[in-house]
């Protein structure tokens, strides 16, 4: 696990040279076909040496839950231990990994006649009505989704209106635990300085590599918008806001760098919560691989 750009795919590969792992990606971003520079997608000479899966399984158009994350997972988890082989899970989702460890409580199913009532309200009072509404039914869940976030603020509104309970409520109950014995390690600068430098770094280079061109490929396609979760991940939403003509080129690279830069704290606070995890430093990545192998070591000789 590790905020944006700590260098968890590096470490990921250099593990699977000196362990017989099988890489399985837990990054929301990285499951979009077409999207792949601003995604910062393991590279095809990566790939070659380290196969990760669950990459590339959707279209930018399409959704994909945390609940269906944790399907596959498990799916792709019990094919490669079969194989006599170890899952080593790598990414930034953090939620992705408290779904896979956890669980996922009981929520009900989607219901379309419910979300257009929803989606109406919408659209005569406005989000904001909408938002203000889960306040009043479930603060906690109406503190954590920004009034903004259509999709989530009308799946919370959803379950309440079907189950009669509130999202949280729901979610106090967790489902199956994981079935396996977990090491969890964080790999993070040992600075938010330091952090900061290599995200306005890699942003640079995304650049530098064609996201732009990436990006005018899919605002080209007619059918992507940004209450999309693809286009609502960073860099993406600030690109399509250039490329709509609301910011200019360098409003757009700051935003960019901005909202990755929320994104890691955002990543770095769920860690600092996160129970059972081994710290490695993101600037001695050999070290970071030898105290891996040491914490493996020890506990299987």
């Amino acid at each position: 696990m590790g905020p944006t750009a700590s260098g968890k795919t590096a470490l990921a590969i250099e593990l699977r040279k000196q362990l017989p792992v099988e890489l399985i990606s837990l990054d929301s971003a990285l499951i979009y076909r077409q999207m792949d520079i601003g995604t910062a997608k393991p590279s095809a000479e990566e790939l070659a040496v380290a196969p990760h899966r669950l990459l590339d399984i959707r279209d930018p158009a399409e959704a994909y839950s945390a609940a269906e994350f944790r399907r596959d997972a498990l799916a792709e988890m019990a094919d490669i231990v079969q194989a006599g082989r170890i899952p080593l899970l790598v990414g930034g989702t953090m939620l992705y990994f408290k779904a896979l460890l956890e669980g996922l409580s009981p929520l009900p199913s989607a219901d379309p006649e419910v979300r257009q009532q929803i989606e109406q309200t919408a659209r005569e009072k406005g989000w904001e009505a909408l938002h203000r509404q889960l306040c009043e039914i479930d603060t906690v869940a109406g503190s954590r989704i920004r009034p903004n976030d259509s999709q989530r603020l009308s799946r919370a509104l959803e379950v309440f209106f079907i189950s009669g309970k509130t999202l949280t409520e729901l979610t106090k109950t967790s489902g199956e635990a994981l079935p396996y014995d977990v090491y969890q390690f964080a790999i993070a600068p040992a600075s938010r300085e330091l952090l900061h430098q290599r995200i306005a770094l890699r942003f640079e280079q995304m650049l530098a590599s064609g996201f732009e061109a990436e990006s005018r490929a899919l605002f080209a396609r007619g059918d992507l918008h940004t209450d999309m979760p693809s286009i609502r991940c960073v860099g993406y939403r600030q690109m399509w806001s250039y490329l709509s003509g609301e910011i200019d080129y360098d409003e757009m690279v700051y935003r960019g760098i901005c909202a990755t830069r929320q994104l890691a704290k955002r990543q770095m606070t769920w860690l600092r919560g996160w129970e059972n995890v081994h710290w490695l430093d993101s600037d001695k990545p050999q070290l970071a691989r030898d105290k891996v192998l040491q914490v493996l070591s020890a506990k299987h000789g």
